[in-house]
């Protein structure tokens, strides 16, 4: 849905977990204290870069799962989630077995039928989320693990789902190479991850007041993907007949505090290593004062943009429909210009 996307407050309480296994499983390449990615920023001793913690990342998240209004801060989640889901439904077929990347409390499960998912595994760092996942009518088996390391053999899965939980992925191109492993042959992967301009509102102003009180500033929004780069990191995975495309989402809010606030209900507060433990106070009232000045709405409130970049790539197998060898077309682009148009007597 592109545009603007009403912020929606459900006083609800959060949902019984519909009945379903459970696993624990460590996936490859955790160190000795049991903790994915340790370390600091920089390159990790596999040398792949290690820009998040992900220790911080499942505290974050299984805090913000814990709150008893939980269900108030996942509107972002559902709507990306109902999108991946009408994305699975525009390929005619029925996928035996299906694995959610990060799927926390399962957005996207929720919106399948039996009919064209039969099975689903549910992984996520955050046994909080997924102890309190949404009933679906999909027999789903939950697994605790680390989304940077797929405990899944080789050409397992017909389908993979991922929705909001790439962008904290140290090593993404790494991800995408282990997601591209598990599945069968001629089976696709459908994610969507914030792309490089979200929440560029919230960004510049914290920036600019930043500077203005500090003389200088600290990234308080953690990098993100740009779309230019997501189709080459699919391609060099291994995926093919490659789709990747954006929707803006705008949120508006109150003020500078219910943008924070919420991102933290969420799960989504920072969790890069370089970020910085706290903000001043005179610079939290000058950012609130920035972000009102330069992208206040007339009715009071401020926006918030996601960027969403949604992506389709499929495992080879021969049975695809292959381009055609070059040199092999019977007809010419320049042959175009001698077509004639009917003339009016032609005309119906």
């Amino acid at each position: 849905m592109s545009g603007r996307l009403c912020r929606r407050l459900l006083r609800l309480g959060c949902p019984a977990s519909s009945a379903g296994s459970w696993s624990r499983l460590s996936g490859a390449g955790l160190n000795g204290t049991g903790r994915p990615g340790a370390g600091r920023s920089g390159l990790s001793g596999g040398g792949r870069m290690n820009v998040f913690s992900r220790e911080m990342k499942q505290r974050q998240k299984d805090w913000a799962a814990q709150l008893q209004d939980s269900q108030q801060y996942d509107y972002l989640r559902e709507e990306v989630g109902r999108q991946v889901a009408d994305r699975v439904y525009d390929i005619a077929r029925t996928f035996p077995l299906a694995l959610d990347i990060g799927g926390g409390r399962s957005h996207i499960a929720e919106h399948l039928s039996k009919e064209v998912v039969e099975r689903f595994c549910l992984t996520d760092v955050s046994q909080q989320s997924l102890r309190r996942r949404r009933p679906s009518e999909i027999p789903t088996h939950c697994v605790l693990a680390d989304e940077e390391f797929l405990p899944f053999k080789e050409n397992t899965f017909d389908l993979v789902v991922s929705s909001l939980a790439l962008h904290w992925i140290n090593d993404l191109p790494g991800a995408l190479r282990q997601i591209h492993q598990v599945l069968k042959p001629d089976g696709v992967f459908i994610g969507a991850m914030v792309g490089g301009e979200t929440l560029y509102e919230l960004r510049c102003s914290l920036q600019l007041a930043e500077t203005e009180r500090e003389g200088g500033f600290s990234p308080h929004i953690s990098p993100y993907t740009a779309v230019t780069d997501l189709g080459n990191l699919l391609g060099q995975a291994g995926f093919n007949m490659l789709t990747v495309d954006i929707d803006d989402i705008q949120v508006h809010y109150p003020g500078i505090m219910e943008v924070m606030t919420d991102l933290q209900g969420m799960g989504e507060s920072n969790c890069a290593w370089n970020r910085k433990s706290l903000l001043h106070r005179d610079t939290i009232l000058a950012a609130a004062a920035i972000y009102k000045e330069m992208y206040g709405s007339e009715d009071g409130s401020i926006p918030a943009t996601f960027e969403i970049l949604y992506m389709i790539g499929w495992k080879p197998h021969e049975s695809q429909a292959k381009p055609a060898k070059r040199g092999s077309a019977t007809v010419s682009f320049g042959d175009l210009s001698k077509i004639s148009r009917p003339s009016s007597t032609d005309q119906p």
